[in-house]
C-alpha cells in the first residue's frame, strides 16, 4: 500500500493500517516523529501481536531535526545464568511457508530478557514531547475494543498455530476451540490494563513489580532461565549508528554487536562496484550480481564478523577498503562471467525521523498471567545462536539481523526504512535501497519489486515476468535455485517513508506483510 502527499505534519509506514494510523494521529495531536513511532509500536503490540510484543525487543534509529543521530538498542539480553537445576522447557515447532519450512524453538527455556517496554519509555524520556498517556491511548483503545483479523494475520496465525493454541495463548487466539481466522475479532483486555499500569508506573511496573516476580516464579517452577534480577538489571543502550557513504548519500544503520546493519553496509560497498543503473531490473545481469553480492557477504560474515561482533573496532575493520578489496575483485570476476518481526518508519514536518524494528521472535508460547503479554523466544532462534542453543554467553546483548536504516542527503532524511524477516532482513533492505538509489524506482515500486535471497548455497527467487532461470543455473557457490510461486513474507516486509526532490512526503508499506501508510495532515 502506498501514498504520496505534501502538506501536513508527517508520514508513517507500518505493518498494519491501524498501526500506521496510530502514529499519524499522534502527529496530528502535535507529537513528533518519536512520539508517533512509540504510539505505532505500542499499537502493533495489539494489531501485529504475533510479530511484536511488549515481551520482545528491538532497535530505534533516531535522526533529530538538529542533526543528531542515535541508535537506541533495546533488544533482548541473555540471562545471567545458563545453568538450570532441571531440564529446560524448550522444544521445536515448524512453520511451513509453502516453499520452505523453518524450525523454531519455544517454551520457557527460549525466553531472553525483554527490552521493548524499557526501550520505548527511554526514547520517550529522551526525545518525546506528548504525555505517555496520550501516546499509549490508541493501543489501549484497540486492545479493549478488539481488532478485526486481516488475511495476512490469519496466515501468520496458521504458521504459528502450535504456539497460539498452547494453553497460555489460546484464550486470546482461539474461539470455540478454533484458531482465529480472517474476519474474526481479536480482543486483548488484559493487555489494555497492563498498558495502563505501565503508563502510570513507568518501566518499573514491568521490570520490578508483580509482573517481574511472576515471570521469575514461573521460570523457576517450570524450566526457564529468566530471573527477577535479570529483569531488574536490564538497561537500554544508546549507540552511535553505523554510518557510511553509498553513491553520494549517507547510509545510517544498526552498528555491532548486531550484525545486520554491518552486513548491509558491506553488501552496499560491493554493490557500488556494479553499474546497476545500466542494468534491466530482474534480468540476468541484475540477479546474478545481487546473488553474488549476497553470497560473498555471507562468506565474509563467516570469515571475519561473527567471531568479533563484540570487538569495538569490528565495523571499521570489516568495512575497510583493505578488507573489501578481495571480495570486490571476486565479485567483478564472477559478475563479468555472466526474512517474525515488524517495522515502523516515520518522518515529521520538523525534520525528525524514526526507524524502529521490533520483534517477539515467534513468541515462546508463555503468556504472563493476567497481562496479555507473550514473552519472546530469542534463545530459541537458530539465526541468533550460531554456536548452538544453551551455549550463549551470559548477560550479553543478543546480536540481531534487525537493521533500522536511513539514507540522508545533505544531512536530511531522504529514505527511512527497515524490515522484518529474520535472516532475510538485510537482503530485503539491500534490494529496496538499490531499487531506489540505483534504479530510481518510486518507493512503492521499489518495495513491490520481486526479491531474491541467497543462503547456504540456495537462491530463492520471487516470481518475475520472464524470469531468466537459465542464466542462474551456473552461479558460483550456488547448488540450487528455488523459484517461488508467489510473493511471500519469507522475503521480508519493508515499510518505508521518504521525502522526494520536491519536498513531498511519500511512503509505502510492504504487501508481503500487510503494510500500510498514513499521513498526518
Amino acid at each position: 500500500m502506498s501514498h504520496r502527499g505534501n502538506a501536513g505534519q508527517g508520514v508513517v509506514a507500518a505493518g498494519h493500517t491501524l498501526t500506521a494510523a496510530a502514529g499519524a494521529e499522534i502527529l496530528r495531536q502535535g507529537g513528533n516523529a518519536f512520539d508517533a513511532a512509540i504510539a505505532a509500536v505500542m499499537t502493533a503490540w495489539v494489531t501485529e501481536s504475533v510479530l511484536t510484543s511488549a515481551g520482545g525487543g528491538g532497535f530505534l534509529l533516531a535522526h533529530t531535526r538538529d542533526g543528531q543521530d542515535c541508535l537506541f538498542d533495546f533488544f533482548s539480553q541473555t540471562p545471567q545464568s545458563n545453568r538450570l537445576s532441571q531440564t529446560p522447557d524448550f522444544y521445536p515447532i515448524y512453520a511451513n511457508f509453502g516453499d520452505t519450512v523453518q524450525e523454531f524453538h519455544i517454551g520457557l527455556g527460549s525466553m531472553a530478557v525483554p527490552g521493548a517496554v524499557a526501550g520505548l519509555l527511554h526514547v520517550h524520556q529522551r526525545l518525546g514531547r506528548l504525555p505517555l498517556a496520550a501516546i499509549a491511548e490508541p493501543a489501549i483503545h484497540h486492545a479493549q475494543q478488539g481488532i478485526t483479523v486481516n488475511p495476512f494475520l490469519a496466515y501468520v496465525y496458521e504458521l504459528l498455530e502450535p504456539i497460539l493454541t498452547a494453553a497460555a495463548a489460546k484464550a486470546t487466539y482461539t474461539q470455540d476451540g478454533q484458531l482465529l481466522k480472517a474476519g474474526d475479532t481479536l480482543h486483548m483486555p488484559d493487555f489494555a490494563q497492563t498498558l495502563k499500569l505501565i503508563v502510570d508506573g513507568g518501566a518499573a511496573a514491568f521490570y520490578e513489580g508483580a509482573i517481574a516476580q511472576q515471570i521469575d516464579q514461573d521460570c523457576q517452577a517450570a524450566g526457564g532461565y529468566l530471573s527477577l534480577a535479570d529483569l531488574q538489571r536490564y538497561r537500554v543502550i544508546e549507540r552511535q549508528p553505523l554510518s557510511l557513504s553509498y553513491r553520494n548519500a549517507t547510509f545510517l544503520t544498526n552498528p555491532p554487536p548486531s550484525s545486520g546493519g554491518t552486513l548491509i553496509g558491506f553488501a552496499l560497498k560491493l554493490l557500488e562496484q556494479l553499474n546497476l543503473a545500466q542494468t534491466a531490473h530482474s534480468r540476468a545481469h541484475h540477479l546474478r550480481g545481487l546473488s553474488q553480492v549476497m553470497a560473498l557477504t555471507n562468506t565474509a560474515r563467516r570469515d571475519g564478523l561473527d567471531a568479533r561482533l563484540y570487538d569495538p573496532q569490528v565495523a571499521a575493520a570489516f568495512l575497510s577498503q583493505a578488507h573489501l578489496q578481495s571480495y570486490q575483485a571476486t565479485l567483478a570476476n564472477r559478475v563479468n562471467r555472466l526474512g517474525s518481526t515488524t517495522h515502523v518508519s516515520v518522518i515529521d514536518a520538523e525534520g525528525n525521523a524514526a526507524s524502529v524494528t521490533t520483534s517477539n521472535g515467534e513468541g515462546s508460547s508463555y503468556v504472563i498471567p493476567q497481562t496479555g503479554i507473550m514473552i519472546n523466544n530469542m534463545l530459541g532462534e537458530e539465526d541468533l545462536h550460531p554456536h548452538g542453543f544453551h551455549q550463549w554467553t551470559v548477560n550479553q546483548r543478543i546480536s540481531s539481523m534487525m537493521a533500522p536504516t536511513m539514507i540522508l542527503r545533505e544531512g536530511q532524511p531522504q529514505l527511512v526504512l527497515g524490515s522484518g524477516g529474520s535472516n532475510r532482513i538485510r537482503t530485503a533492505i539491500l534490494q529496496v535501497i538499490a531499487n531506489v538509489v540505483d534504479f530510481g524506482l518510486p518507493l512503492e515500486m521499489a518495495i513491490a519489486a520481486p526479491r531474491i535471497h541467497w543462503e547456504r548455497g540456495t537462491l530463492h527467487l520471487e516470481p518475475a515476468d520472464d524470469l531468466p532461470l537459465d542464466a542462474l543455473t551456473d552461479l558460483p557457490d550456488t547448488t540450487s535455485v528455488i523459484p517461488w510461486q508467489q510473493q511471500n513474507m519469507y522475503f521480508g516486509g519493508v515499510h518505508a517513508v521518504g521525502i522526494d526532490e520536491q519536498g513531498d512526503f511519500h511512503g509505502a508499506g510492504d504487501a508481503r506483510r500487510g503494510g500500510a501508510v498514513a499521513f498526518a495532515r
